[in-house]
């Protein structure tokens, strides 16, 4: 792709993309794939990833070694900031690819900048007369970057075209803390049709960033200050849909290659032609734009819903849909939209063709769940923005109702609204949103029953249960209430209940109530307010006022305390470790694991976590008491105990103390002593959010199969690496077998009449080799071979006698000539007068051996008739 400077290629955005990250490639470079648009679980600061150097946080904090100290990536990225901006703007996207090279501690400013300038000129094509440099001016605490602007100077970029700017412009940073260092920017001179001159200062049109350097050089603490990093980075980013646009000479990046096709597609879709009318332009833009957009991300996995990143899939699919109604689109047209973006894009980018059938399922899912309401919602909308003409405002509960009725976001109302020039009011409407989460939270509170109402309705009838499951796991009592649901299932209250209601992250027991006419099994206990209700599965015949028999679940149940205390030690151990500033944010206590989500920022390291494992276990060997009482808040806090959830105790609290180390405010049942518990291992520790980690933990015996499953697992992986070691060895040794020239060691034979002697020292790695290479060599001599080779390998000497039948016959026995030889390297062995074998520990003789055994080869061969047997023989004769 490389071009004569002074002109601009007319390349294809694919040639850009890969014209790139060649040059980096033959710039000593890993290319790496791009990364997903998930970010990886231990950066919860985005929804998704935004910057070509996010993936690799983790290399450049030193948290992670990379795979190569020098990378080069296209990576893909999404900013959900301008959503509402696509369409409006010639510019603004939502998915954009960002070019990038990466060096982790190995080249800085000199060869970042060269090759700045070497594959914006050389590659690129850029004319060097056009390029503007932009340099960091310095700022209390860090100097102005001469040294940047020198290397651009060397290059051959006139002192002139190199511009200063601030802390704003010239300065990155990860965040408020962390990496952070001084940029230098490229700019392209489009030429006086575009402003006026002065440069990127004048922050016109006519000077376009296209390429960003950014030096890592510093980190900065809490209180602000900078230090020296002990490794300096480098990361840049050239955007290669805005590079495209320059390329190709376009005003906009929707006229490129990589947008045209999708352009085309509305046009032929819509009858429409863009150009011709700015409404439409904007709709066929936002289909260009989100058709990417929703491609890549449901690729990547995400699905629409009402949270995170599944609510910007639903968002933008929506608002595709809206968009594409506009002018004339079908939403039943939208998931072909899928299949233009992968055959764009799908050389690049290979999951868009193999998830493409899965992808173009759920944006067709999404777009015919919208439309069937899309129909009603713009006849209410009509009249909505007809009847708010007077007051020149649609008013919160007209847009809340809109959203909440017929899924319209908030922004196609704006939209929609601006149009006849009415505003929305936004306050109105988020307040709106606020009260209906609260709803959805005192909802959630009151449990997960579809029927909550009539659980609330049954409540009311008889006074609260009493709660026993403190003490008893087995009650005689009454059914105050009782109401069957659906079929076998029915709603029940218990006068005393040995049931626990799910609560304080603990789950509800499970059980069975067994009475004279029926019996019921206990699915699900209702906690409402500080009463509860049964959700039961009936069999036979139970009524109100019935007396039953309460039994839980008591292995259930006891699984279940282990893991509430077991999280009560952990969170001790915590904050002992990571100190006062961990914070419960959440936990799931079942019988099968437990779950602890709390405030801390950055991922633990593995021998941190190791220690608060170790913490844990120790105060479960201590079998220290676990003692739960109630008493006055003020006393509680006076002890000092640690309230989880405030918001839910009054003036009395029960406060729980296990052993002398832990004092919390806690509502569920626990085991008696901690060494109930049993073994205690941490599964997983990761990410949930900005500073909101999770660990899950596994006690008792769901800890002790996690680690026989480990140890299994462990066993077939060695099995496994012994066995392609097996392989690998054996290869290695028909490699070695295979360079050994048999016919030549063969050639140093002596025959006499029938007989053919030969003894020579070889190189085999052991034992088994020397074997097959004396099989192989006795084969080439031919009948009457009677041979002794020798090798030394791994610190011993090795030795084999082999003779052939017509040799044994004749007298030789290799048994005889292995007593006489093996002595002289320090070993013995033996066999039989066809085979044997003997090792030494002394190889230094190896020499000596050979030569013994081939002047008794020769002897015997030589027809002075002596016998190389087993019997009586000469002095130094077998």
């Amino acid at each position: 792709m490389r071009r004569a400077a002074g002109t601009l290629p007319r390349v294809t955005t694919t040639e850009i993309r890969e014209g790139f990250l060649r040059y980096f490639e033959r710039e000593g470079h890993l290319r790496i794939p791009s990364a997903s648009l998930i970010p990886f679980e231990d950066d919860p600061s985005v929804l998704l990833t935004i910057a070509g150097m996010q993936p690799l946080k983790s290399y450049f904090l030193g948290m992670a070694e990379p795979p190569a100290k020098r990378m080069t990536s296209s990576q893909k990225c999404f900013r959900t900031l301008d959503i509402d901006q696509v369409g409006r703007t010639a510019r603004h996207l939502t998915f954009f690819e960002m070019l990038g090279n990466f060096s982790i501690g190995d080249y800085f400013k000199d060869d970042a900048i060269r090759f700045g300038f070497e594959l914006s000129t050389e590659v690129l094509g850029f004319d060097p007369e056009q390029i503007w440099i932009t340099v960091f001016e310095g700022m209390d605490g860090v100097p102005a970057d001469d040294e940047a602007l020198e290397r651009w100077i060397e290059l051959g970029i006139p002192r002139e075209r190199i511009q200063r700017l601030g802390e704003a412009d010239n300065f990155w940073k990860a965040g408020p803390t962390g990496p952070c260092g001084p940029n230098t920017e490229l700019y392209l001179d489009r030429g006086p049709s575009f402003g006026p001159e002065g440069g990127p200062v004048t922050g016109t049109d006519r000077f376009l960033e296209f390429w960003n350097l950014v030096f890592m050089q510093y980190d900065r603490s809490e209180d602000g200050s900078l230090s020296t990093l002990p490794a300096r980075n480098i990361d840049t980013g050239a955007g290669l849909e805005r590079l495209a646009a320059i390329l190709q000479g376009k005003e906009t990046v929707f006229e490129t290659d990589g947008f045209r096709p999708l352009i085309a597609w509305a046009e032929q879709a819509t009858g429409r032609t863009y150009g011709t009318d700015a409404r439409a332009d904007r709709a066929m833009r936002v289909l260009a734009d989100h058709g990417r957009a929703m491609s890549f991300l449901a690729a990547d996995g995400v699905r629409p819903g009402n949270e995170g990143r599944d609510y910007v899939l639903r968002r933008i699919i929506r608002r595709a849909v809206s968009e594409g109604a506009s002018i004339g689109l079908e939403p039943s047209r939208l998931p072909a939209l899928v299949d233009v973006v992968a055959a764009g894009y799908g050389d690049a980018y290979p999951e868009l063709i193999t998830e493409c059938s899965e992808v173009a399922d759920v944006v067709g899912a999404e777009a015919e769940q919208f439309a069937r309401t899309l129909e009603q919602g713009t006849r209410l909308l009509a009249d909505v923005l007809e009847s708010s003409r007077a007051s020149g405002a649609v008013t919160g509960d007209d847009a809340f109702r809109l959203h909440d009725t017929f899924g319209f976001p908030l922004d196609l109302t704006r939209d929609a609204a601006g149009e006849v020039g009415l505003v929305v009011d936004e306050d109105g409407f988020a307040r709106l949103m606020g009260e209906q989460r609260d709803r959805a939270r005192a909802a959630g509170r009151k449990g997960r029953l579809p029927d909550a109402g009539k659980a609330e309705l049954l409540a009311m009838r008889t006074e609260p249960t009493e709660f026993a499951g403190y003490d008893d796991l087995a009650v005689t009592t009454r059914i105050s209430a009782f109401e069957r649901t659906d079929g076998d299932e029915a709603l029940a209250k218990l006068e005393r209940s040995p049931f626990y209601a799910e609560g304080g992250g603990q789950v509800s027991d499970r059980g069975v109530i067994t009475g004279e006419s029926g019996s019921a099994e206990v699915l699900d206990v209702l906690r409402l307010g500080d009463d509860q209700v049964l959700r039961l599965r009936v069999t036979g015949d139970l009524r109100a006022g019935g007396e039953v028999q309460a039994v839980v679940d008591s292995a259930r149940r006891h699984a279940v305390q282990a893991n509430h205390t077991a999280t009560h030690v952990l969170n001790w151990a915590l904050r002992t470790t990571l100190g006062d500033g961990v914070r419960q944010a959440g936990s799931y206590v079942g019988p099968d694991k437990l779950r602890f989500d709390f405030s801390h920022r950055g991922r633990i390291a593995p021998d941190v976590l190791a220690q608060i494992e170790q913490m844990v276990n120790e105060r479960v060997a201590e079998d220290a008491p676990v003692r739960a009482t109630v008493m006055a808040r003020a006393d509680a806090d006076a002890l000092g105990a640690v309230g989880l959830f405030e918001e839910k105790y009054g003036e009395r609290v029960r406060v729980l103390e296990t052993g002398e180390f832990s004092r919390e405010l806690c509502g569920g049942t626990h085991v008696a002593r901690t060494g109930e518990i049993g073994p205690f291992t941490i599964v997983s520790e990761q990410s949930t959010g900005a500073a909101t980690r999770r660990i899950e933990a596994l006690t008792g015996l769901a800890a002790f199969t996690h680690a026989r499953e480990r140890e299994r697992a462990l066993a077939e992986e060695l099995v496994a690496r012994d066995e392609r070691i097996r392989r690998l060895e054996a290869e290695l040794k028909r490699a070695r077998s295979g360079r050994i020239d048999i016919a030549a060691i063969a050639a140093g034979a002596e025959r006499a009449g029938t007989v053919g002697v030969l003894a020579a020292e070889v190189e085999v790695a052991d034992m088994d080799e020397l074997l097959s290479v004396s099989d192989r060599v006795k084969q080439a001599i031919g009948t009457g071979a009677a041979i002794v080779l020798g090798a030394r390998a791994e610190g011993k000497a090795l030795l084999v006698a082999n003779f052939d039948d017509a040799a044994v016959a004749a007298g030789f026995s290799a048994s005889g000539m292995m007593r006489d030889i093996a002595p002289i390297v320090g070993g013995g062995g033996g066999g039989k007068d066809g085979m044997a074998r003997a090792g030494g520990k002394d190889p230094s003789h190896m020499d000596d051996a050979i030569a013994r055994a081939g002047e008794l080869l020769r002897r015997a061969a030589g027809g002075r008739h002596l016998r190389l047997t087993s019997g009586a023989h000469e002095p130094g004769l077998p």
